[in-house]
């Protein structure tokens, strides 16, 4: 898959040093985007998101959530962001990236209007580009 332009901005959220280092790498490798910021957290995740810069909010354009997070987990995360200003949000594509395969889990995901997907750790290839097509067509060379 060939990219006419990368997406923005890539928000990872999750607790993990390894996950994030691993990631961050895949979604450099297969040329998504050049801007992959990494928060550690569901309460640093949402100071980014509020957070002006230059006279604007990050509005990254695909964010993954880890689900079991020390602090804020994300379902509280979610509950958070869903409360959020379009300004903080923009055209994000939010999905949920986790270790869990708990059916519970993966049924809840259905209660969050800004949730577009649920995959298992670590991210593989065939996630990003199903991804990318679903979500973002017009960034895909024909």
């Amino acid at each position: 898959m060939k990219l006419k332009r990368k997406l923005k901005t890539v928000l990872l959220i999750d607790d993990s040093e390894s996950d994030n280092f691993y990631h961050k790498r895949k979604i450099t490798k297969l040329g998504i985007s050049d801007n992959i910021k990494v928060t550690y957290s569901g309460e640093e995740a949402l100071e980014y998101l509020i957070t002006e810069l230059n006279g604007e909010y990050p509005q990254p354009t695909l964010i993954f959530l880890d689900i079991n997070m020390p602090g804020m987990n994300g379902w509280e995360f979610l509950e958070h962001y869903e409360k959020l200003d379009i300004a903080h949000k923009g055209e994000i594509v939010l999905t949920m990236l986790s270790n869990s395969q708990d059916p519970r889990d993966i049924n809840k995901t259905s209660q969050y209007k800004s949730l577009k997907g649920y995959y298992s750790k670590p991210l593989q290839d065939d996630y990003l580009e199903a991804i990318i097509l679903k979500h973002f067509p017009d960034y895909v060379e024909d």
